[in-house]
């Protein structure tokens, strides 16, 4: 189980902003505002941005309730102009329910949005 993920960056308010923008639709919002910054939804802190030389070589996702949250994440990204990696689909190859939607942080990390209902 994990409690919490930290990610390097060099690019700290623009990474701040992307996570801001993809996911306010899943509850999470900006709740540290100094280093590192941390968000979290109303059950407590998850995901901190701090200082330093990022890995790029990294995916991860974070979890929706629903294909429509999925898809309010990733049109937000896009419509906030952040990079497009794939719009969400369904991924049958996984599991016959797997949507999810894909987005490149401003380290160009792949970030997903996924849901298995």
């Amino acid at each position: 189980m994990i409690d919490h993920l930290e990610l390097r960056t060099n690019k700290m308010d623009e990474s701040a902003r992307f996570y801001a923008d993809v996911l306010a639709p899943l509850g999470y919002r900006l709740k540290v505002e100094c280093e590192p910054r941390g968000f979290g939804d109303d059950r407590g802190l998850d995901l901190f941005l701090a200082p330093g030389e990022p890995s790029s070589n990294v995916h991860y996702a974070f979890a929706a309730g629903s294909r429509a949250l999925v898809m309010r994440s990733w049109e937000a990204g896009r419509d906030a102009g952040h990079q497009i990696d794939r719009a969400p689909a369904l991924m049958p190859q996984i599991h016959p329910n797997y949507y999810a939607g894909f987005l490149r942080d401003p380290d160009g990390r792949l970030v997903e949005i996924a849901c298995h209902q």
